[in-house]
């Protein structure tokens, strides 16, 4: 006669997630052109019924709204003609120059904050030569 062993209190199996963690959506770049179009040209009133339908929020469609407007879902000439036009990219050099403008800024001002302080330590030793200078002659 075969028996099975039962199963120990301390070797207890762990139990799977009962909900697994949602993934996160990924939309086409025509869905989004298409989802913004469909927004903007809805009468008032008609544009939360998008949304439900679809499941977005606001967000979702001013975000594509911005990112189409900027060139970067492929509504660029759109964007050009609304006369918003991309920045210049910068080069490697442009960068380095701009950042060792702001340090020379900064090290300048610093510079400055020193030559004050050291005026300031010049005319206090003279003063305390001064006064130092007065009391030997009167106790003279």
């Amino acid at each position: 006669m075969f028996m099975e062993p039962e199963p120990q209190a301390s070797q207890s199996s762990p139990r799977p997630d009962p909900a697994p963690r949602p993934s996160r959506r990924v939309f086409s770049t025509a869905y989004k052109l298409r989802i913004v179009t469909e927004y903007e040209n809805a009468p008032h009133g008609e544009k939360g019924a998008i949304l439900r339908r679809e499941g977005l929020f606001s967000s979702h469609v001013v975000e594509w709204t911005r990112a189409r407007d900027a060139g970067a879902l492929g509504g660029g000439a759109r964007a050009v003609a609304q006369g918003r036009e991309k920045k210049p990219v910068k080069s490697a050099e442009q960068i380095e120059l701009e950042k060792l403008r702001r340090e020379n800024e900064r090290l300048k001002a610093k510079l400055a904050t020193t030559e004050t302080a050291l005026d300031i330590m010049g005319k206090a030793r003279v003063l305390l030569e001064q006064i130092s200078g007065s009391t030997d002659t009167e106790k003279q």
